[in-house]
């Protein structure tokens, strides 16, 4: 048993989707699982295993920030996980992002030192898992969605004091923001699981638009689903 999942080898399935939200990966559970188990209520970052369609699948909130993060995939990965795939929000840095659109993160830059620490100050670049990144688009295609791939920024910071921070990493091609990609990416790397982040268009940081309640629990529910053809 780990120290911040309450389960053993066998509880956890193959492939875990990552929501920060605790009660995303509820909703998740209720919504899409059949037969699902809570293995987990620690420190309330509720976990679920079920399945989907036939397939066994977890759903793991992970918190908000890299560390909260890490520790979840640690964990998981000592737990016999093999393929780990974040949902989750971002805000676009581009202007040809609209609100509700699909991004799947290929690479994550990082304000944070959390790899550099791993890697006595050197820069490692955290990429995706290709295998699983091309399968998410191409089922993303046959499903019609309006989907983006590209780099994306992970930030240790939520509310920046400068409002133009995100102009320079707009102009070196970087889709949109979040805070958790760059650490997922280096410890499966270092675990040698796959990881895959998709993302919805929750805000704009380029025009300032912020999707509704209504429409970011739509969207979520739209990304959870592709996410889970990868099962």
């Amino acid at each position: 048993m780990s120290i911040h999942i309450s389960a053993n080898k066998g509880d956890i399935a193959e492939t875990v989707l990552l929501p920060g939200d605790p009660l995303r990966a509820k909703a998740i559970a209720e919504n899409f699982l059949e037969n699902a188990i809570c293995y987990n209520e620690v420190r309330g970052m509720l976990g679920y295993t079920g399945e989907y369609k036939g397939k066994r699948v977890s759903v793991q909130g992970s918190g908000m920030g890299m560390p909260s993060l890490s520790i979840y995939v640690n964990e998981l990965a000592s737990l016999g996980a093999k393929r780990l795939i974040r949902v989750g929000t971002c805000g676009a840095y581009q202007s040809f992002l609209k609100l509700g659109d699909i991004v799947i993160a290929i690479s994550a830059s990082t304000d944070s030192n959390i790899n550099n620490l791993a890697f006595d100050q050197l820069n490692f670049a955290p990429t995706a898992n290709f295998d699983l990144l091309l399968s998410t688009y191409q089922k993303a295609q046959q499903k019609g969605l309006e989907v983006h791939v590209g780099p994306i920024f992970s930030s240790d910071i939520f509310y920046q004091d400068d409002p133009d921070h995100f102009k320079k990493w707009a102009e070196y091609g970087i889709l949109a923001v979040e805070m958790e990609t760059a650490a997922l990416y280096a410890l499966a790397a270092k675990h040698k699981i796959e990881a895959l982040t998709i993302l919805t268009v929750s805000d704009s940081l380029v025009t300032g638009e912020i999707a509704s309640h209504q429409d970011r629990e739509q969207n979520f529910l739209k990304m959870t689903e592709l996410a889970l053809t990868q099962i």
